[in-house]
């Protein structure tokens, strides 16, 4: 998408206008005609600037459309809404045939990341996963290539390169298990390095062997398509901090030997959205070129029945040693992070943040649209919850000191359990991997079960993979 600013000898097809409900009173400077028809439909009550109203009105001449977007009253009205209104309505500009838009923001100024949520938003608008779809005589591509606006800074080419690499992450999270696998993941990897300047190690089955890791060969065992560790590195000149992301890849989930119901398979695709969130934000690391060492693993591996299965009752050993008793092989996910955590911990890095979708329990108790945050950290914990604040992306950070439940990760015939009871289940997981991190760093478990996928479109977000996560830990880490 390319976004310029905007003077009076432009041409476009569409004008969009953000009012809060308030704006509706005082207008912003407007030509005479579109300042009479926003005026008359606003008499009318037809539009009010409520949050979530949307008016079309086709016009004769130039621009062909304009486009009123409600932002709800201004005392609630944040760069986040902006974000998420502007999206819709640019994503319904693109699909009306509109080539090009004028987006009005000047009368907004004042908002703390204006410039950036615009770009964020003008980035999204047109991302949808439709490459298997036949594309027929009625197929009619996004339209929208080029935005205006009137309020221009660097915070707009910035929030792009965010969009960018959450989109590099859905694109991937999207593509079914037939497409993907660990070798494809590695395969990605090491593309996305060659593109952006960054270093890729690859550990396949014989190396994992050779480096103990028997929480990713055991999980990946059942499969044709044997499983893979992989590790990105970016690394500038005199960085200021090391971090170490880690993210869960499992390509297609079927539950193992401890089968999921048929049901509960789908979607489960996305049971690789942690390592793809990780190659976005190794993507976003190194294009907006942060001051900091960022080390990325991927823990990819395809969890399937099979002869060769892992089962019930048997008993592993992860990178550390610590020996762990499985009673369900549908907690992989842990079990493939537990030798990433190791390995990450090796670095002796500053922080260490791990995204998965870990658990069902986490969605159960957050719903769809907020992820899970566990931190062994309060001044981490604090920065995160910022830089997901700023982000639109909102977490709740989830207890992860409770002694029943920990006495519950304990095993009569080993040092730990892979799955407790039902309940708590996203507290016993959080302190099943923390078994893994080296005690001094800083620690952030990131559970985004439920917020992974949509089902509908809603804002910035499409149907299907969402990439949850991505721009919240670029925030973070560009922080730095």
């Amino acid at each position: 998408m390319q976004i310029s600013r905007y003077d009076d000898s432009v041409k476009f097809d569409a004008l969009l206008l953000p009012l809060r409900e308030e704006d509706c009173a005082n207008l912003p400077d407007l030509s005479d005609e579109v300042r009479g028809i926003v005026s008359y439909l606003v008499s009318r009550r037809d539009f009010t600037g409520k949050k979530g109203s949307a008016v079309r009105v086709p016009m004769s001449g130039s621009p062909a459309n304009v486009y009123l977007i409600g932002l709800g009253r201004k005392a609630k009205c944040t760069a986040n809404v902006v974000r998420e209104s502007l999206a819709s309505a640019l994503r319904t500009t693109g699909r009306q045939h509109n080539k090009s838009a004028y987006v009005v923001l000047s009368h907004l100024k004042g908002y703390d990341g204006l410039g950036f949520a615009f770009g964020e938003a003008s980035g999204f608008c047109g991302y949808v996963f439709d490459k298997y779809k036949a594309k027929g005589d009625d197929y009619e591509p996004f339209a929208l290539t080029h935005i205006y606006s009137d309020v221009f800074d660097d915070g707009i080419n910035t929030g792009l390169k965010f969009a960018e690499a959450q989109i590099y992450s859905r694109e991937i999270a999207n593509e079914p298990g037939c497409a993907v696998w660990p070798a494809v993941m590695a395969e990605k990897a090491q593309s996305l390095a060659d593109e952006c300047g960054l270093k890729c190690e690859v550990w396949d089955e014989e190396r994992l062997r050779a480096e103990n890791a028997g929480g990713i060969l055991a999980v990946g065992s059942g499969s044709k398509n044997p499983p893979r560790l992989i590790h990105l590195t970016y690394k500038p000149e005199n960085a200021a901090k090391k971090i170490a992301v880690v993210g869960k890849g499992i390509t297609f989930d079927s539950g193992g030997l401890n089968i999921k119901p048929d049901s509960y398979m789908l979607t489960m695709k996305g049971d690789k959205t942690g390592a793809c969130n990780v190659l976005g934000i190794m993507k976003g690391v190194a294009s907006l070129g942060l001051n900091v060492e960022v080390h990325g693993f991927l823990t990819c591996a395809e969890n399937m029945p099979s002869g060769s299965s892992y089962r019930p009752d048997d008993i592993i050993t992860a990178r550390n040693g610590k020996t762990i008793e499985i009673n369900n092989t549908d907690a992989e996910g842990r079990l493939v992070l537990a030798d990433a955590l190791c390995v990450a911990s090796e670095l002796k890095p500053d922080v260490i943040i791990d995204m998965a979708t870990l658990t069902g329990a986490c969605a159960v108790a957050l719903g769809k649209y907020r992820a899970g945050l566990f931190c062994n950290d309060d001044e981490l914990a604090g920065k995160i919850l910022a830089s997901s604040e700023r982000r639109g992306e909102p977490y709740w950070r989830m207890p992860l000191e409770d002694e029943n439940i920990a006495e519950s990760l304990k095993s009569p015939y080993a040092d730990l359990v892979n799955s407790g009871e039902r309940y708590g289940g996203a507290i016993f997981a959080a302190l099943f991997l923390k078994e893994f991190v080296a005690d001094g760093i800083a620690w952030a478990h990131m559970d985004i079960a439920g917020v992974d996928f949509n089902d509908k479109e809603r804002g910035i977000y499409p149907k299907g993979a969402s990439a949850f996560g991505v721009r919240t830990c670029l925030d973070y880490i560009a922080g730095l």
